[in-house]
């Protein structure tokens, strides 16, 4: 874990209620690692705490994150602006951890589509071909579609069908091969997606879990959830489980 100050670049709206912040790192000697599922926790000015959000795209110097104004305090981030200091802690959470395949399934619903993002850059540099398929309720709530499309085939649905495929991501994977697989969404979304997806080898098919937290890095225990092996703190040895570690509550 890293305790970086960064400057915003650009901090602007995306589709309904969701915004892309660009953040340039403040001491350019830093070399940090940000690997795709991990996400930093942000100092909002005016919150005693910190809020946490996935790593977008990150190129050892830019930072990118998407998040959506739900509450005071991303409507308070919501209002920085380019040349403002943002303080984060960085480096957070266990990340997804790629597997040797040809055909891996990128699932994401809403702001899960964003770690995705990232993920599937790196699966490219590897060599891999990858699909995404990116999950939204309606037309003026999608993103990154296009952004998604220059780095492999996707996918766009929405619930109403105003956009893409009508249905949920459900329904586009069942049409898809694929050998691994990568999940982040809403708990509903993932549970529909584990009751679905295909039998894999161990540890090709990670979920992306979000919980709410204290400390962000694994010191309050508020994010705990129980697992085959016993329970895991969703801040530190999550974000991502692998599918047989699940259970359900």
């Amino acid at each position: 874990m890293h305790v970086i100050d960064f400057t915003v670049l650009a901090n602007k709206i995306i589709a309904r209620d969701v915004f892309e912040l660009q953040l340039r790192i403040t001491n350019y000697e830093l070399r940090i690692d940000m690997r795709p599922g991990q996400f930093v926790n942000l100092a909002v000015e005016g919150h005693y705490l910190r809020r946490p959000i996935s790593v977008c795209d990150w190129d050892g110097q830019t930072l990118t994150l998407i998040y959506k104004v739900l509450g005071q305090g991303t409507a308070r981030l919501a209002r920085y602006g380019a040349g403002e200091t943002v303080n984060a802690l960085t480096g957070l959470g266990n990340g997804y951890t790629p597997v040797p395949v040809e055909r891996p399934l990128l699932l994401g619903g809403g702001v899960g589509v964003p770690p995705l993002y990232y993920l599937a850059k790196e699966l490219v540099k590897a060599g891999q071909n990858p699909v995404a398929a990116l999950g939204f309720n309606t037309a003026d709530e999608v993103f990154y579609g296009a952004e998604f499309a220059t780095l492999c085939e996707a996918i766009v649905t929405t619930a109403d069908g105003s956009h893409g495929q009508k249905g949920f991501v459900t329904h586009a994977m069942a049409g898809l091969d694929y050998d691994a697989l990568y999940c982040c969404g809403p708990e509903a979304m993932l549970r529909a997606v584990y009751d679905q997806a295909k039998a894999l080898p161990p540890g090709h098919a990670q979920f992306s879990f979000e919980r709410r937290m204290g400390c962000g890095f694994g010191a309050c225990m508020v994010c705990s959830c129980k697992t085959v092996a016993g329970y895991k703190r969703i801040c530190k040895e999550g974000p991502i489980l692998a599918k047989e570690e699940i259970l359900w509550t």
